[in-house]
């Protein structure tokens, strides 16, 4: 007298509007877009900031990317923020 219990694995399920599957889709993509801008604009910095350390002349580039990493930055944080809250 062995019953077994089977379980049914749903996999992803339909990714339907207004499913959860797709809110959950939609998340991580902005996650994956997000850390790709920073990482880009973090790699960017580092690499004007030791340009201008060798003594290149491309003083605003360096400024502008710093600037732009802590605009994505920010932006990114209060993003993270407004979904926990919600």
């Amino acid at each position: 007298m062995d019953e077994r219990k089977t379980t049914v694995d749903g996999g992803l399920g339909d990714l339907e509007p207004g499913t959860r599957q797709r809110a959950q889709l939609r998340v991580r993509l902005t996650d994956t877009a997000w850390t790709a801008l920073c990482v880009l604009l973090a790699l960017w910095a580092v690499w004007s900031a030791v340009d201008l350390a060798r003594g290149a002349t491309a003083w605003v580039y360096c400024a502008v990317a710093w600037v732009l990493l802590a605009v994505a930055l920010t932006l990114r944080v209060a993003a993270v923020r407004r979904r926990t809250s919600l």
